[in-house]
C-alpha cells in the first residue's frame, strides 16, 4: 500500500491566545514555518515588540511575523475556522477525551484536505482556561516526564507541528465535505440555549453550566455547515409553535 502525505499545512493555523513574551511569539513563528505552516494569529498581545519577535523569528520566518494577524477576543480569531485543536495539560480539569499530538495528527489529516484548522495554544504560565477550551473540538495534550512537565511554548508547538507534518494517510484520499465554522457553532448553541430555557429543559439559573453537557455530546461528531443548519431551522420552529400557542 502506498502512502502519501494528506495533511494541507496551508490550511492549518497556529493561534497564540494570551501570550506573554515577544520573543516566544518569534520561536513560535520560526517552528511553524520549518514544518510547513507559515499562518500565525496572535490574541490579545497590545504593543508587540516587532524587534524582538523578528529576532527569534530570524529571516527565515520574516514572512510569517510580517504576515500574522492579532485579534483581540479569541471568538473573532476562530471564527472562520472548521475545526479547532485545543492543547492543555489540564488532565484533571477538562471535560471529553484528551489525545496525544500523533493521534491529533492523524484525525485531522483528512479535516485539512477541505477545511480550516486551528491549533490553538495558551498562554505560557497557565495555559488556556476551561472557558477557552469550550471552543475545541479536540484536545490534545504532549506526555511530559513527572520530573518537569513545564514544556516552553515554542518546544510545544514544534512537537505538534512535527507531527501534523509528518502525519499520512493510505491513497486514495477521502473527501470530507465543508464543516461547520466556529461562528456558526457558537451561533447554534446560542439559538439551542434559548430553546431549551424557553421549554424549560434546562436550568434557568446556571444556562451555561447546562449547556457544557449539549456541546460536549454534539462535539463527538463534526457538524456541517448544512447540519448547523438544520438544527437552527428545527429550533425556529420550535419557537413559531410556542408564540401560536401564547396566541
Amino acid at each position: 500500500m502506498i502512502f502519501n502525505c494528506a495533511v494541507k499545512t496551508e490550511n492549518i493555523t497556529v493561534v497564540l491566545n494570551r501570550p506573554k513574551y515577544a520573543g516566544n511569539i518569534g520561536s513560535v513563528a520560526r517552528c511553524a514555518k520549518n514544518m510547513g505552516i507559515e499562518r500565525l494569529f496572535v490574541v490579545d498581545y497590545s504593543n508587540p515588540d516587532m524587534e524582538a519577535i523578528k529576532k527569534m523569528a530570524t529571516h527565515f520566518a520574516a514572512d510569517v511575523v510580517e504576515n500574522m494577524k492579532y485579534f483581540n477576543r479569541l471568538d473573532e480569531a476562530l471564527s472562520d475556522f472548521h475545526y479547532v485543536v485545543g492543547t492543555t495539560s489540564r488532565l484533571g480539569s477538562v471535560r471529553g477525551p484528551v489525545v496525544h499530538p500523533r493521534e491529533m495528527a492523524e484525525q485531522i489529516a483528512d479535516i485539512t484536505q477541505n477545511n480550516k484548522v486551528a491549533i490553538l495554544f495558551g498562554p505560557e504560565d497557565a495555559g488556556l482556561t476551561n472557558d477557552e477550551l469550550k471552543y475545541c473540538h479536540l484536545l490534545v495534550t504532549i506526555p511530559t516526564s513527572d520530573d518537569l512537565k513545564s514544556i516552553n511554548l515554542s518546544h510545544a508547538v514544534m512537537i505538534l507541528c512535527y507531527e501534523i507534518f509528518t502525519a499520512c494517510t493510505p491513497s486514495p484520499e477521502r473527501f470530507t465535505p465543508k464543516l461547520a465554522t466556529s461562528a456558526e457553532l457558537e451561533g447554534t448553541y446560542d439559538h439551542l440555549k434559548e430553546v431549551f430555557v424557553k421549554i424549560g429543559f434546562i436550568n434557568l439559573e446556571k444556562p451555561d453550566y447546562w449547556m457544557t453537557n449539549v456541546r460536549r455530546f454534539l462535539s463527538r461528531t463534526k457538524l456541517f455547515s448544512k447540519e448547523v443548519q438544520i438544527i437552527r431551522g428545527i429550533c425556529r420552529s420550535v419557537e413559531r409553535s410556542i408564540e401560536n400557542k401564547r396566541t
